[in-house]
C-alpha cells in the first residue's frame, strides 16, 4: 500500500479568515497574505526551500500558521478552509469500505477503483496486509493438486469456473455477477479530499492507537506523517486537539 499527499490548498484563506475573524482585517492585508503564501509555498502547498532574500516572508508564513493552529483547534471553521488532496493506492477493500464510512467528513469527494469494469478482473490478488495470511480456495486446490473441474452442475444449470468460485454459464461474462465472488482482501486505490477539521476526526478514530483494521491504521499513520512533513504545525497533537 502506498499513500500519496498530492496537495494541501486554503492555507492562504484560512488565514485571511483568522483576521476577519478578529475584526482587524483589510483588503490590503488579504492581498499582502496571497503574495507571501505565494511566495513560500509550492503549488501543492507544500513549504519551498527556505531562501534568504525571502527571509521576511517565510517569517510572517511561520507566525501566521502558527497563530492559525493555536486559535482553530477550538475555532475549526477557520481550519476547515484547508483542503488535503490524497491517494491511496492498494488498500484492500475491506479497508476501502472502512474509509467509505468517512464520506460525510469528505463531503462525499471520494472516488474509487470500481469492481464493476471488465479491467476489474482480479486473479487473486490480494493487498500487502493479506499476503502470506490468507490463501483463496482455488488457489489452495492448485497447491494440494486437486483438479476442480471447469464446470458443474447444480439444480439443473450449469456453471462454469471463474476466481474464487463458479458462474452460471450465460452469466460468465457479466460483470455485475463476477464480482460476487470477488474478495475483500483485493487491493483498491482511491482519492479523496478532506478539510483539516474533518481530517482530525478520521484521524482519532483511525490512527495507530485506535482499534481500527492493522492497514488502516496504516494509511491513517502515512498520511498524518506525510501532512507533518508538508508542514510541521500540522501533526498529531494538532490533529488530537481539534474538537471534532
Amino acid at each position: 500500500m502506498q499513500v500519496y499527499l498530492n496537495a494541501i490548498t486554503g492555507i492562504d484563506d484560512a488565514i485571511v479568515s483568522m483576521y476577519l475573524s478578529r475584526r482587524s482585517w483589510t483588503r490590503e492585508l488579504e492581498l499582502h497574505i496571497y503574495e507571501v503564501c505565494r511566495k513560500v509555498l509550492n503549488p501543492n502547498g507544500s513549504r519551498k526551500e527556505y531562501r534568504e532574500e525571502l527571509s521576511a516572508e517565510f517569517e510572517e508564513f511561520h507566525t501566521w500558521l502558527s497563530k492559525l493552529v493555536k486559535w482553530g483547534w477550538k475555532h475549526t471553521t477557520m481550519l476547515r478552509f484547508i483542503d488535503f488532496s490524497i491517494t491511496v493506492e492498494g488498500l484492500h477493500r475491506a479497508g476501502q469500505d472502512d474509509w467509505d464510512s468517512h464520506a460525510k467528513r469528505f463531503e462525499n469527494r471520494i472516488i474509487r477503483t470500481s469492481t464493476r469494469f471488465k479491467e476489474s478482473n482480479f486473479q487473486y490478488e490480494m493487498s500487502d496486509y493479506y499476503q502470506g495470511k490468507v490463501l483463496a480456495t482455488d488457489v489452495a486446490a492448485q497447491l494440494l493438486n486437486i483438479a476442480l473441474p471447469e464446470t458443474m452442475t447444480h439444480e439443473g444449470k450449469t456453471y462454469v469456473k471463474t476466481v474464487n468460485g463458479y458462474i452460471l454459464e450465460e452469466m460468465q461474462d457479466d460483470q455485475d455477477v463476477k464480482r460476487g465472488l470477488y474478495m475483500l482482501s483485493i487491493p483498491s486505490n482511491f482519492i479523496f479530499k478532506v478539510n483539516l477539521t474533518e481530517w482530525a476526526h478520521v484521524y482519532k478514530e483511525r490512527n495507530a492507537k485506535s482499534s481500527a483494521n492493522p492497514e488502516v491504521r496504516q494509511c491513517c499513520e502515512q498520511i498524518a506523517s506525510q501532512l507533518e512533513q508538508f508542514h510541521p504545525e500540522f501533526n498529531r497533537e494538532l490533529f488530537d486537539k481539534i474538537l471534532n
